[in-house]
């Protein structure tokens, strides 16, 4: 298994990462002050990194139990993208809806577009990190 140390290098810079793309790229397609943006996406990020240790430690776990291995092909790093975006959406629309003052569908929809960005952030950040810090060898091959 990967190690705490090691879960916590991933989850920093994936969120420094996403942060230093979303905020000003927010300001600009959704029209919210940088301010507004800012606090949103520092928000987001302390729910994200949350929800990111949980689920790809449950995510790790899963394949492992289901697989025998964590080495994720294609289709695994889909789903990984895919199931980790909509636990975040469920998490993040509700108090974003609340701070700009707009309602669920209309927070929703404006999520739409960052949820795309994240969700082929995430399957993109994921793999070049299994490529720069690959797993250890035990994980990978379990016998």
């Amino acid at each position: 298994m990967r190690t705490m140390a090691d879960r916590i290098r991933y989850t920093l810079l994936y969120e420094i990462l996403g942060l230093a793309l979303v905020v000003p790229g927010g300001r600009l397609l959704l029209g919210i002050t940088m301010f507004d943006m800012g606090m949103i996406g520092l928000g987001s990020t302390i729910v994200a990194v949350s929800w990111n240790c949980l689920f790809s430690w449950l995510f790790d776990h899963t394949m492992l139990r289901i697989k025998g291995t964590a080495r994720k092909s294609l289709a695994d790093r889909v789903i990984h993208a895919v199931l980790y975006q909509v636990g975040l959406i469920a998490l993040l629309v509700p108090p974003i809806a609340f701070c700009l003052g707009r309602g669920l569908p209309a927070a929703f929809l404006a999520n739409i577009g960052l949820t795309l960005f994240y969700l082929a952030y995430n399957f993109m950040f994921t793999w070049v990190y299994d490529v720069l810090f690959p797993p250890p060898a035990a994980m990978i091959e379990q016998t």
